[in-house]
């Protein structure tokens, strides 16, 4: 207590200096933190991108494309399936429900997804999500169309607006524009984190409709059907990209992947999404490996930079420490101050950086789940974030014993004579 008194007293003194020094450690606990909280979130958005979903079917071919283009929405797929071996597929036994998805086209290089209502009624992500409608309704009409959350945000668009398709994914300027049929927003999206919030959402029936008078990737040549003949044709899909598949149950997901696998009139794969999934993140194992390093980096600098300010501060003690070894202190008990200054001062920083991050998540969450796709939820403190504060500490401490050290060697005849 005794020391602790004076701890305290020394500590009112340099009141300012120390208010400095716990700022500078909050912000960095805030960083270091946040950064992890970082890391953390774009590992679980990646693997959460989709669930619920027992199987993915599309044509034969690499495992990780298929997931990409039908899941993130990245690249293109070199084939599609047949239209009749989704319907045989969506009326098997062990099925409970499909999701047709067919890409191919885009705006503004969003990329477009033609599906119908079964997307919205059993497409989940996270912990089993599922989509909801932010604004507006679910596709009705034939020219209707949904769009995510980023792209309303970032194209500014809102319900009741016109836009015009593009034939091809990206942003190219050579892509051919549907402009004669043009499309009405009748929905938006919440934000899910996913690639569902950069992607526009239409029929099946549009996407066969906007290219009813196309071939092999281009308009045919004087043959145009308007916008409002297009009802008179079949619209039924010919073939699309691929399917989501539920099962009844789950133990039919091997057996049922094996006779996709070896159908026979269509060239198709089926792959468990969570299991790609998984493989892909440890393919891209270089970035997580490259935020850890980067918080790493963040603390040692802090942490160097509060060891360096410590140091500082003692050449103005050098007359502090003289007088209590002159009345009587042990250099011991200067080391277990300086030691006990500095953990308080990591806790004291460890409380207000961890109370920093969570009011910077609590206001700024929505944003950058709609802008970044990246959930930073901090309303419990996980056995990770735990074990992290601990290892702040710990290394605080550690670092303590250099300034510590350094007040137990000051000489007590050289300090009083300098």
């Amino acid at each position: 207590m005794h020391l602790f008194k004076l701890a305290w007293q020394s500590a009112l003194y340099r009141r300012y200096t120390l208010i400095l020094t716990l700022l500078s450690v909050m912000l960095s606990v805030f960083l270091v933190l946040g950064v992890e909280k970082i890391r953390e979130s774009a590992a679980s958005s990646f693997e959460n991108s989709l669930s619920g979903t027992d199987l993915i079917v599309g044509a034969r071919g690499s495992a990780t494309q298929l997931l990409l283009y039908s899941v993130f929405r990245i690249g293109d797929a070199t084939q599609n399936m047949a239209w009749d071996s989704y319907e045989k597929l969506s009326h098997h036994p062990a099925v409970a429900w499909t999701i047709p998805i067919s890409l191919g086209d885009s705006h503004h290089g969003y990329p477009v997804l033609a599906t119908n209502n079964n997307y919205i009624a059993h497409y989940q992500y996270g912990d089993h999500q599922p989509l909801h409608i932010q604004q507006g309704k679910w596709l009705a009409g034939l020219y209707d169309v949904v769009i995510g959350s980023s792209v309303a945000n970032e194209l500014n668009y809102r319900v009741g607006q016109s836009i015009v398709l593009s034939h091809g994914s990206g942003s190219g300027v050579n892509l051919i524009a549907h402009q004669d049929k043009p499309f009405h927003v009748v929905g938006v999206l919440a934000p899910t984190g996913t690639a569902v919030d950069r992607t526009l959402h239409i029929g099946l029936a549009a996407m066969e409709a906007i290219h009813l008078d196309w071939q092999a990737g281009v308009p045919i040549k004087g043959f145009h059907i308007p916008a409002n003949l297009v009802g008179k044709f079949d619209l039924t899909p010919k073939s699309i990209t691929a399917t989501l598949v539920g099962l009844n149950n789950r133990i039919d997901v091997f057996r049922l992947q094996r006779q996709i696998d070896q159908y026979q009139k269509d060239p198709l794969q089926a792959i468990i999404p969570g299991v790609v999934i998984d493989q892909l993140w440890q393919m891209l194992g270089f970035v997580e490996k490259s935020l850890r390093l980067l918080s790493g980096l963040v603390f040692a600098v802090s942490l160097a930079g509060l060891v360096t300010l410590l140091l500082a501060n003692l050449n103005e003690r050098k007359k502090e420490f003289a007088i209590l070894r002159a009345v009587g202190a042990k250099p011991y008990q200067l080391l277990l101050m300086i030691l006990l200054e500095m953990t308080v001062l990591m806790a004291l920083g460890l409380i207000g950086g961890t109370g920093l991050l969570l009011i910077f998540t609590q206001w700024l969450s929505p944003w950058i789940l709609t802008n970044f796709g990246l959930d930073l939820s901090l309303s419990t403190f996980t056995l990770n974030d735990l074990t992290q504060l601990a290892y702040l500490l710990l290394a605080t401490f550690i670092a303590g014993f250099i300034p510590a050290i350094r007040a137990y060697r000051l000489s007590l005849a050289g300090t009083l004579t300098s």
